[in-house]
């Protein structure tokens, strides 16, 4: 498979987004996937999301919880989404994809008084 039904069933893709420099840092993150595109919740001001604005060219692959590949990589585009009702509907998609595990990272991460941000991300054709 090397579309994005790969992405089906899996818990994690692997977010390759670039640095100045050119030099590619894949991520191994959480997402849900609408249709055909796909959504990431992260850290507002994380390396990854500075990353995408300053080049929204990235590239998604299926991968385990480590980053190890489990799939092909495909080209996308990502855009950082700052509407409420995006945020809402992708906080609960990813708590009952997740589960207890998802809440847990919730709670420390707003203990420690951070924001999310939610990435969408739109593979190319």
């Amino acid at each position: 498979m090397s579309g994005i039904e790969q992405f089906e069933n899996q818990s994690y893709l692997s977010l390759q987004t670039y640095r100045k420099n050119g030099d590619a840092m894949p991520t191994p993150v959480w997402f849900v996937q609408a249709g055909d595109q796909f959504y990431v919740r992260t850290i507002a001001g994380s390396g990854k999301v500075k990353r995408i604005h300053n080049n929204p060219n990235i590239k998604i692959m299926p991968c385990g919880r480590m980053g190890e590949p489990l799939g092909t990589w495909i080209a996308a585009q990502a855009n950082e989404i700052l509407d409420e009702e995006t945020f809402t509907l992708v906080r609960s998609l990813l708590a009952a994809k997740y589960g207890e595990p998802f809440k847990t990272m919730e709670a420390q991460t707003q203990a420690s008084g951070q924001k999310y941000t939610v990435l969408l991300i739109k593979p190319e054709n």
